[in-house]
Parts: C-alpha cells; sequence; structure tokens
C-alpha cells in the first residue's frame, strides 16, 4: 500500500511537472509568435494588411464585404494581432494557464491512482479481485464519459480506455511480480 500510494503521488507529480512544462512552453512560443506580429505590423503594415486580406479571401471574403473586414480588423491592433496567430500559425485565442493545468493533472491523477488502493486501504476480502474490477469498471467510464468530447460512440470510446488501462494494469502486474519473491 505504502509503495502504491508513493507511486500514485510520484507518478501524478511527475504528470502534472511535465504538463506544466508543455503548457508553459506553449503559452512562451504564442508570446515570442506575438512579439513578431507586433513588431511586422509596426514595421510592415502594409504587407501586413496585405496578409490580413489573403486570410479573410481564404475564409471565402471577396469584394467590397473584404476591403470591409480587411478595414475593421487592421483598425484594431488586438483583433489585427489575433486573426494573425490564427491564420498565419493556426493558434487558437485560448491562453495556456500552466499552473491550473498542471493541478488538474495532479489532482485526476491522484483521485484515479487512488482506485486501485482502495480495496487493499479498507481491508476488503478479495482485494485484489475487488481492486481489478473497480479499476476496468472506472476505465471504462472515464472511457464513455471521454465519448462526449470524441467523434467514437460512447461504448468505443469506453472499450479503447478499458483496453489501455488494461494493458498498463497487466504490466505494472508483471514487474511488480517480477520483484516479489
Amino acid at each position: 500500500m505504502i509503495l502504491g500510494l508513493a507511486n500514485v503521488l510520484a507518478d501524478g507529480f511527475s504528470m502534472a511537472a511535465a504538463n506544466y512544462s508543455g503548457v508553459k512552453a506553449e503559452r512562451d512560443n504564442i508570446a515570442r509568435i506575438r512579439k513578431i506580429e507586433e513588431r511586422h505590423i509596426q514595421d510592415y503594415p502594409e504587407g501586413e494588411r496585405l496578409e490580413v486580406r489573403e486570410i479573410l479571401s481564404r475564409k471565402g471574403l471577396k469584394g467590397h464585404v473584404l476591403d470591409q473586414a480587411t478595414d475593421a480588423i487592421t483598425e484594431d491592433r488586438n483583433n489585427w494581432i489575433a486573426l494573425m496567430l490564427e491564420g498565419e500559425y493556426g493558434l487558437g485565442g485560448v491562453d495556456p494557464r500552466p499552473l491550473r493545468s498542471a493541478t488538474t493533472t495532479f489532482l485526476s491523477f491522484l483521485v484515479a491512482g487512488m482506485i486501485p488502493l482502495l480495496p487493499f486501504m479498507l481491508g476488503l476480502t478479495d482485494a485484489f479481485a475487488v481492486s481489478a474490477w473497480v479499476t476496468m469498471a472506472t476505465f471504462f467510464a472515464i472511457g464513455a464519459f471521454k465519448s462526449f468530447w470524441s467523434l467514437s460512440p460512447w461504448w468505443r470510446s469506453a472499450i479503447e480506455t478499458s483496453l489501455i488501462g488494461g494493458v498498463a494494469a497487466i504490466i505494472a502486474f508483471g514487474v511488480g511480480t517480477m520483484f516479489h519473491i
């Protein structure tokens, strides 16, 4: 139990730290690109204006509407930069939040990681079997819930997540069995 709890905490922290680093790098990259675009707008406004026009024309605007939209976008520096980030670099308007992302990852990992340990902590008879069934049911439920954000039907997402989680559990059990003498 102690090793299991230590593993859940250490793995949760590791996943959260990696998530924090990745999201922070993404945010830093967006800030870097934003500065580039700010400098381009300042130094080459007509060239950047032509880029706005091109981006809007790729979205289907033409003629007078294209002229009006280009004028409207380039009148507001923030809108101008936002359009350039989206149209030129494919970056969305969401500002990544590294600490929130890391905290969510850690808490999710902690909650999910405690599920297999609970039957042992509660001293249930046949704790291993209870743990295995409850863990697989949790994987199934997480997969079904994940289908709200995916294009897969709930049952396919649930089976896929169960299989992935099941393979991970088998690997962990196999490694644990190898060292249990």
